[in-house]
């Protein structure tokens, strides 16, 4: 460990199983507090946190739950740590990673968040945990945000409220933003940070969760798309053109052009021109991802214009 003040670590989950154990395990001999919080598990999950020495947490799950308010729950309850890693209960967090996210903060004052390679712990498996590979491979180096496994500096967490629990999704960006806003910054270090299990292996998990994603893309504009940071508008933007706007044109145009099927070519065309930076089968998906994420920026639109619950929306 580095530093004068204890490292703890966050980590929330509901009926991880076995993933869980292995997460806290991981964590064991790289921090000196674990608290986990649980959203209702029915696998044991709470005993076995205990069991290995996690704080255990129980949500009130009366109230709506998000993955935002977990994470403000377990850091409520850690005693006197000034650094604070993040994780979701379906990733290992790996050696040595603690020591360098807390190195890297201890040497850059103005870092509010730091974070490393998290990389899918079965590419192998199906299509869809490779596309979260290549997901989860973004650039090293200054970041406008993190996901959810990042080591975040307690003061400025808490100097910005912490994370917005209203979020269903979205919520890690969100925070970064008002973070950057406060004059921190946010760093992607080349270091293995963790391996994450997405166990994705049908199309319609991969479905749900770009519908997630798109929620999240339309309520992180609402909420800040305005200049200058724009946030996620550009993404939204592109969702809905590629997702509704050509596909209603092309039908409008089919009763009065008989051509108008070509328009459909723009497809193949958009999967020709990402393949050159992402590879053909991430291009093809990204492609299609337009019409799950249009149908999550729909569905928050209208669930906000009609005042109807929010419900989660989950892929596991």
């Amino acid at each position: 460990m580095t530093g004068t003040s204890p490292i703890g670590a966050v980590v929330i989950g509901r009926n991880e199983g076995a993933r869980l154990i292995a997460c806290l395990t991981s964590l064991t001999d790289q921090v000196e507090q674990i608290v986990y919080v649980d959203s209702g598990s029915t696998d044991g999950s709470v005993h076995a946190a205990r069991d290995l020495g996690a704080k255990v947490v129980e949500l009130d799950m009366s109230r709506p739950f998000t993955a935002a308010r977990a994470r403000n729950a377990g850091l409520a309850q850690l005693n006197n740590c000034e650094l604070v890693q993040f994780v979701d209960g379906d990733c290992i967090v790996e050696p040595g990673w603690i020591v360098a996210a807390s190195v890297f903060l201890h040497d850059n004052p103005k870092v509010a968040v730091v974070c490393g390679r998290r990389r899918e712990d079965h590419p192998q498996t199906s299509i869809y945990n490779r596309l979260c590979d290549h997901e989860w491979n973004t650039p090293v180096g200054e970041a406008k945000a993190c996901g959810g496994d990042a080591m975040m500096r307690r003061n400025a967490v808490e100097a910005v409220a912490g994370y917005r629990e209203d979020l269903i999704a979205g919520e890690e960006p969100e925070l970064c933003l008002r973070l950057r806003r406060e004059g921190w910054t946010i760093w992607r270090i080349d270091q293995p940070m963790t391996r994450h299990d997405a166990r994705m292996t049908r199309f319609s998990q991969w479905w749900q969760r770009c519908r997630r994603a798109g929620h999240a893309f339309a309520e992180g504009a609402d909420l800040h798309g305005r200049a200058p940071e724009h946030h996620w508008v550009a993404e939204t933007r592109r969702a809905i053109t590629w997702g509704l706007f050509i596909p209603a044109l092309i039908l409008f145009l089919s009763f009065t052009t008989p051509n108008a099927w070509l328009f459909l070519t723009l497809y193949p065309l958009q999967v020709i021109r990402l393949h050159r930076h992402h590879g053909w089968l991430p291009a093809l998906f990204l492609t299609l991802s337009k019409f799950p994420e249009t149908q999550g920026i729909l569905e928050y639109h209208l669930r906000k214009r009609f005042g109807t619950k929010r419900d989660l929306i989950e892929y596991k």
